[in-house]
């Protein structure tokens, strides 16, 4: 056997021992909150599209009348030819919904923070990012090559102590967390975090991902607490409560200017297509208006974690850590029995030992059908 193929086939048997191997589940969505999997309706709850946009008729002409217009891919870099005309339109609304002087749109959140961090941080600076942040702030922060220092999730006594012993010996200085934390959907203190950087001279970015649409009035994380924090790099996705695909970042304009020169991942990658970008702007005209639809996913969180016996949620994200993997795999079959999706998440995308269910509620959830799930999770989590 090629010495390639062995690799691969240890590797997988080392994962499939340890029921950490993944495989593809073809999932049909259809409307929103229901899919067709392994030949099953399902009701689900692992589902990032909060306010059900993706499936929204404004949202979907918007995006078939772009192809109509311009066609179905943007076909070079932004740089180049890819900067078709949506795009202004769509930067413009992000940068007002943020409070922000400009925007810049990448392709996902992923590419996003991997050319942020190092278009703004070198070797000689340093990075300080929260323990649980998403993988792709972590990829930023390597990318960037910056002295890496890890805080204690959401203890900002230990990120006060990592800056008062490492800023001094270095130029630049960035902290980086999630704004709302996407496998346990609590809140990281952005406030407080504004006032520390401001402190220390550093930059707070905050990847707010899984705020946009559902916190803050729809805002997102930085509008969600007693006062606006001071949050100088906003970025976030237009995958989850927006519906649709891409990233963004939300800054002052010369900022954004300086990104869209030396962010590798914007420079040499193609731009979205026109369909994106036109469903995106649809949505955030949606979110923009606020109201019931914004503040319904957080609601059905609550009335599920009151049912189920849980800590209140903060966001549309309810974790339920069983610890065990095998006991989450068990878990989400017996869900799934019930008629529910709830993916069981494992490491390395959760810490060892907290293996879990990772609910997400959406506003378009039944309340008889929640309740139904609350009184399974709660014989899971207390016998």
């Amino acid at each position: 056997m090629p010495s390639l193929d062995s690799f691969a086939a240890e590797k997988l048997a080392s994962l499939e021992a340890r029921q950490l191997r993944r495989r593809l589940a073809e999932t049909a969505r259809e409307d929103g909150i229901t899919v067709i999997r392994n030949g099953q309706r399902l009701l689900s709850f692992s589902c990032n599209d909060y306010l059900n946009l993706s499936q929204h008729p404004e949202v979907k002409e918007a995006a078939i009348e772009a192809i109509r217009r311009f066609g179905v891919g943007a076909g070079a870099s932004r740089l180049i030819t890819g900067n078709h005309p949506l795009y202004a339109e769509l930067e413009s609304r992000l940068a007002r919904l943020k409070g922000t002087e400009a925007a810049c749109v990448f392709g996902s959140g992923y590419l996003a923070n991997a050319g942020i961090i190092p278009a703004l941080i070198g070797e000689d600076d340093l990075v300080l990012v929260d323990e649980l942040s998403h993988a792709c702030l972590w990829a930023g922060a390597q990318l960037s090559r910056a002295e890496l220092q890890v805080y204690r999730h959401n203890d900002l006594a230990h990120a006060e102590s990592l800056l008062d012993e490492h800023r001094k010996r270095h130029g630049r200085a960035l902290i980086a967390t999630d704004g709302v934390f996407s496998m346990d959907g609590d809140l990281a203190p952005l406030p407080e975090l504004g006032d520390l950087a401001k402190r220390y001279d550093a930059w707070l970015l905050a990847d707010d991902a899984h705020g946009l649409g559902v916190t803050g009035g729809g805002r997102g994380s930085a509008f969600a607490h007693d006062r606006k924090a001071e949050v100088p790099l906003q970025m976030g996705t237009l995958s989850k409560a927006a519906g649709g695909y891409g990233g963004y970042l939300c800054a002052a304009r010369d900022v954004v200017d300086l990104v869209k020169n030396r962010a590798r991942s914007f420079v040499y990658s193609t731009g979205l297509p026109p369909a994106s970008v036109a469903g995106a702007i649809a949505a955030l005209d949606i979110i923009a208006r606020g109201g019931d639809l914004v503040a319904a996913p957080l609601i059905k969180a609550r009335a599920f974690t009151a049912a189920a016996g849980l800590d209140e949620a903060q966001s549309p994200i309810v974790p339920v850590v069983l610890g065990d993997t095998a006991r989450a795999l068990e878990a989400a079959r017996m869900l799934e029995r019930a008629g529910f999706l709830a993916v069981a998440i494992r490491p390395p995308t959760v810490p060892e030992g907290t293996a879990r269910l990772r609910l997400t509620f959406t506003a378009l959830h039944p309340d008889d059908a929640i309740l139904k799930l609350a009184v399974l999770v709660r014989g899971l989590v207390h016998p």
